[in-house]
Protein backbone atom coordinates (compact mmCIF):
# COMPACT_ATOMS: atom_id res chain seq x y z
CA UNK A 1 0.00 0.00 0.00
CA UNK A 2 2.61 2.41 0.76
CA UNK A 3 6.00 2.65 -0.23
CA UNK A 4 9.32 4.97 0.32
CA UNK A 5 12.03 4.71 -2.06
CA UNK A 6 15.38 5.83 -1.22
CA UNK A 7 13.91 9.41 0.56
CA UNK A 8 15.76 12.21 1.52
CA UNK A 9 14.63 14.83 3.59
CA UNK A 10 16.21 18.13 4.99
CA UNK A 11 15.62 20.62 7.95
CA UNK A 12 17.86 23.17 6.09
CA UNK A 13 21.38 21.81 5.86
CA UNK A 14 20.53 19.06 8.57
CA UNK A 15 20.45 15.52 6.66
CA UNK A 16 17.83 14.15 8.41
CA UNK A 17 16.38 11.26 6.49
CA UNK A 18 19.58 9.85 4.34
CA UNK A 19 17.69 7.75 1.56
CA UNK A 20 14.48 5.75 3.83
CA UNK A 21 13.39 2.91 2.19
CA UNK A 22 10.55 0.87 3.59
CA UNK A 23 7.03 -0.72 2.69
CA UNK A 24 4.11 -0.96 4.44
CA UNK A 25 1.78 -3.45 2.98
CA UNK A 26 -2.72 -3.62 3.19
CA UNK A 27 -3.55 -4.79 6.72
CA UNK A 28 -0.47 -4.53 8.21
CA UNK A 29 0.57 -3.08 11.56
CA UNK A 30 4.77 -1.82 10.68
CA UNK A 31 6.60 0.03 13.45
CA UNK A 32 9.13 1.92 13.09
CA UNK A 33 12.09 1.79 15.97
CA UNK A 34 14.94 3.90 16.80
CA UNK A 35 16.23 6.24 19.57
CA UNK A 36 15.58 9.84 20.03
CA UNK A 37 16.28 12.17 17.17
CA UNK A 38 16.82 9.13 14.96
CA UNK A 39 14.23 10.37 12.61
CA UNK A 40 11.31 8.20 13.29
CA UNK A 41 8.76 11.86 13.64
CA UNK A 42 10.61 13.11 10.59
CA UNK A 43 9.72 10.01 8.65
CA UNK A 44 5.90 10.43 9.48
CA UNK A 45 5.86 13.68 8.51
CA UNK A 46 7.24 13.26 5.49
CA UNK A 47 5.07 10.62 4.45
CA UNK A 48 2.57 13.25 5.32
CA UNK A 49 3.73 15.91 3.14
CA UNK A 50 4.70 18.55 5.94
CA UNK A 51 8.30 17.64 5.60
CA UNK A 52 9.05 17.47 1.76
CA UNK A 53 11.52 15.17 1.17
CA UNK A 54 14.39 16.56 -1.31
CA UNK A 55 14.77 13.47 -3.73
CA UNK A 56 13.14 9.99 -3.30
CA UNK A 57 9.87 8.69 -4.24
CA UNK A 58 6.69 7.80 -1.58
CA UNK A 59 4.15 6.14 -3.21
CA UNK A 60 0.33 5.48 -2.44
CA UNK A 61 -1.53 2.11 -4.07
CA UNK A 62 1.42 3.47 -6.70
CA UNK A 63 0.64 6.95 -6.64
CA UNK A 64 3.26 9.35 -5.98
CA UNK A 65 2.40 11.60 -3.20
CA UNK A 66 6.01 13.32 -2.38
CA UNK A 67 5.06 16.80 -4.63
CA UNK A 68 1.44 16.94 -3.05
CA UNK A 69 0.64 19.14 -0.17
CA UNK A 70 -0.21 17.83 2.82
CA UNK A 71 -4.18 18.45 2.54
CA UNK A 72 -4.17 16.07 -0.66
CA UNK A 73 -2.26 13.45 1.17
CA UNK A 74 -4.72 13.64 3.81
CA UNK A 75 -7.95 13.81 1.13
CA UNK A 76 -6.25 10.58 -0.18
CA UNK A 77 -6.38 8.29 2.94
CA UNK A 78 -3.30 9.32 5.00
CA UNK A 79 -3.94 10.77 8.45
CA UNK A 80 -1.92 11.13 11.33
CA UNK A 81 -2.02 11.06 15.10
CA UNK A 82 1.22 13.62 15.82
CA UNK A 83 3.88 13.20 18.37
CA UNK A 84 2.30 15.35 20.76
CA UNK A 85 -1.46 14.57 20.42
CA UNK A 86 -1.80 18.64 19.00
CA UNK A 87 -5.32 18.81 19.66
CA UNK A 88 -7.01 21.79 19.57
CA UNK A 89 -7.06 22.57 23.38
CA UNK A 90 -9.92 25.33 23.35
CA UNK A 91 -12.82 23.52 20.93
CA UNK A 92 -14.52 20.71 22.58
CA UNK A 93 -14.29 16.55 22.15
CA UNK A 94 -16.59 16.72 19.47
CA UNK A 95 -15.60 19.70 17.36
CA UNK A 96 -11.92 17.66 17.25
CA UNK A 97 -13.67 14.83 16.37
CA UNK A 98 -15.88 17.08 13.80
CA UNK A 99 -12.44 18.34 12.36
CA UNK A 100 -11.02 14.96 11.48
CA UNK A 101 -13.46 14.92 9.09
CA UNK A 102 -13.29 17.91 7.38
CA UNK A 103 -11.12 16.78 4.56
CA UNK A 104 -12.57 13.53 3.77
CA UNK A 105 -14.26 13.51 0.40
CA UNK A 106 -17.51 11.26 1.59
CA UNK A 107 -19.19 13.78 4.07
CA UNK A 108 -21.93 11.13 4.78
CA UNK A 109 -21.20 8.27 7.35
CA UNK A 110 -20.32 10.93 9.80
CA UNK A 111 -22.37 9.70 13.11
CA UNK A 112 -21.76 5.99 11.82
CA UNK A 113 -17.98 6.91 12.66
CA UNK A 114 -18.51 9.16 15.35
CA UNK A 115 -20.30 6.45 17.17
CA UNK A 116 -16.91 3.72 15.97
CA UNK A 117 -14.63 6.23 17.91
CA UNK A 118 -16.79 6.43 21.03
CA UNK A 119 -17.10 2.24 21.01
CA UNK A 120 -13.07 2.28 20.59
CA UNK A 121 -12.93 5.27 23.12
CA UNK A 122 -16.05 5.27 25.76
CA UNK A 123 -14.02 8.12 27.61
CA UNK A 124 -14.08 10.52 24.90
CA UNK A 125 -18.37 9.60 24.87
CA UNK A 126 -18.39 10.86 28.46
CA UNK A 127 -16.31 13.91 27.48
CA UNK A 128 -17.72 15.10 24.38
CA UNK A 129 -18.63 18.60 24.92
CA UNK A 130 -15.59 18.90 27.58
CA UNK A 131 -12.80 21.27 25.84
CA UNK A 132 -9.50 19.91 24.85
CA UNK A 133 -7.45 21.32 26.84
CA UNK A 134 -8.88 20.45 30.08
CA UNK A 135 -8.62 16.73 29.57
CA UNK A 136 -6.00 14.14 30.80
CA UNK A 137 -2.88 13.26 29.17
CA UNK A 138 -3.94 9.75 28.16
CA UNK A 139 -7.95 11.34 27.31
CA UNK A 140 -6.26 13.85 24.56
CA UNK A 141 -4.22 10.84 22.92
CA UNK A 142 -7.34 9.14 22.72
CA UNK A 143 -8.92 12.07 21.08
CA UNK A 144 -6.07 12.85 18.91
CA UNK A 145 -6.34 8.66 17.96
CA UNK A 146 -10.42 9.32 17.59
CA UNK A 147 -9.53 12.58 15.16
CA UNK A 148 -7.33 10.90 12.57
CA UNK A 149 -9.59 8.20 12.49
CA UNK A 150 -12.66 10.79 11.87
CA UNK A 151 -10.80 11.00 8.52
CA UNK A 152 -11.45 7.23 7.24
CA UNK A 153 -8.00 6.89 6.54
CA UNK A 154 -6.58 3.67 4.39
CA UNK A 155 -3.36 3.85 6.43
CA UNK A 156 -2.78 5.45 10.17
CA UNK A 157 0.26 7.20 11.15
CA UNK A 158 0.93 6.99 14.63
CA UNK A 159 3.43 9.56 16.40
CA UNK A 160 4.40 8.10 19.83
CA UNK A 161 0.97 6.90 20.96
CA UNK A 162 1.97 5.95 24.52
CA UNK A 163 3.91 8.87 25.53
CA UNK A 164 3.57 10.43 28.98
CA UNK A 165 1.27 7.82 30.09
CA UNK A 166 0.50 5.24 32.67
CA UNK A 167 1.18 1.84 32.08
CA UNK A 168 -2.71 1.08 32.40
CA UNK A 169 -3.43 3.51 29.91
CA UNK A 170 -0.48 2.27 28.03
CA UNK A 171 -1.74 -1.13 27.44
CA UNK A 172 -5.63 0.07 26.38
CA UNK A 173 -3.97 2.14 23.92
CA UNK A 174 -1.66 -0.98 22.31
CA UNK A 175 -5.45 -2.36 22.87
CA UNK A 176 -6.85 -0.36 20.75
CA UNK A 177 -4.29 -0.25 18.18
CA UNK A 178 -4.92 -3.61 17.92
CA UNK A 179 -8.64 -3.43 17.42
CA UNK A 180 -8.67 -0.36 14.88
CA UNK A 181 -6.30 -2.75 12.82
CA UNK A 182 -8.61 -5.62 13.07
CA UNK A 183 -11.26 -3.12 11.82
CA UNK A 184 -9.50 -3.05 8.77
CA UNK A 185 -7.10 0.17 8.98
CA UNK A 186 -3.26 0.13 8.27
CA UNK A 187 -0.81 1.20 10.49
CA UNK A 188 2.46 2.91 10.41
CA UNK A 189 3.65 3.11 13.82
CA UNK A 190 6.42 5.09 14.99
CA UNK A 191 6.81 4.19 19.67
CA UNK A 192 9.71 4.76 21.82
CA UNK A 193 8.55 1.74 23.64
CA UNK A 194 9.96 -0.72 21.64
CA UNK A 195 8.95 -3.86 23.55
CA UNK A 196 5.14 -2.87 23.20
CA UNK A 197 5.35 -2.02 19.51
CA UNK A 198 7.17 -5.25 18.39
CA UNK A 199 4.34 -6.99 20.42
CA UNK A 200 1.44 -6.06 17.71
CA UNK A 201 3.17 -5.36 14.84
CA UNK A 202 3.63 -7.80 12.01
CA UNK A 203 7.25 -6.18 10.69
CA UNK A 204 9.59 -3.60 12.08
CA UNK A 205 12.27 -1.33 10.51
CA UNK A 206 15.35 -0.29 12.61
CA UNK A 207 16.30 3.44 12.34
CA UNK A 208 19.58 4.82 13.29
CA UNK A 209 20.94 8.59 12.26
CA UNK A 210 18.32 8.47 9.13
CA UNK A 211 18.92 5.32 7.78
CA UNK A 212 17.66 1.87 8.30
CA UNK A 213 19.48 -0.04 9.31
CA UNK A 214 17.50 -3.64 10.03
CA UNK A 215 14.51 -4.87 8.83
CA UNK A 216 12.61 -7.65 9.85
CA UNK A 217 9.51 -9.68 10.87
CA UNK A 218 8.53 -8.42 14.75
CA UNK A 219 9.32 -11.67 16.31
CA UNK A 220 12.27 -12.22 15.04
CA UNK A 221 13.52 -7.90 15.83
CA UNK A 222 12.12 -9.00 19.49
CA UNK A 223 15.09 -12.01 19.34
CA UNK A 224 17.75 -10.04 17.59
CA UNK A 225 20.65 -9.33 19.92
CA UNK A 226 21.29 -5.94 18.75
CA UNK A 227 17.18 -4.88 19.01
CA UNK A 228 17.23 -6.72 22.42
CA UNK A 229 20.03 -4.63 23.99
CA UNK A 230 20.34 -1.62 22.32
CA UNK A 231 16.27 -1.03 21.66
CA UNK A 232 14.38 -3.37 24.80
CA UNK A 233 16.71 -3.40 27.30
CA UNK A 234 17.50 -6.55 27.68
CA UNK A 235 21.09 -8.18 28.30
Amino acid sequence: MLELKEVHTYYGNIHALKGISLKVENGEIVTLIGSNGAGKSTTLRTIQGINRPRSGTILLDGIALETLPAHEIAMRGVAQSPEGRLIFPSMTVRENLEMGAYARKEKTGFNDDLERVFTLFPRLKERVSQKGGTLSGGEQQMLAMGRALMARPRILLLDEPSMGLSPILVELIFDTIVAINKEGTTILLVEQNALMALSIANRGYVIQTGEIILTDTATNLKNNEMVRKSYLGIE
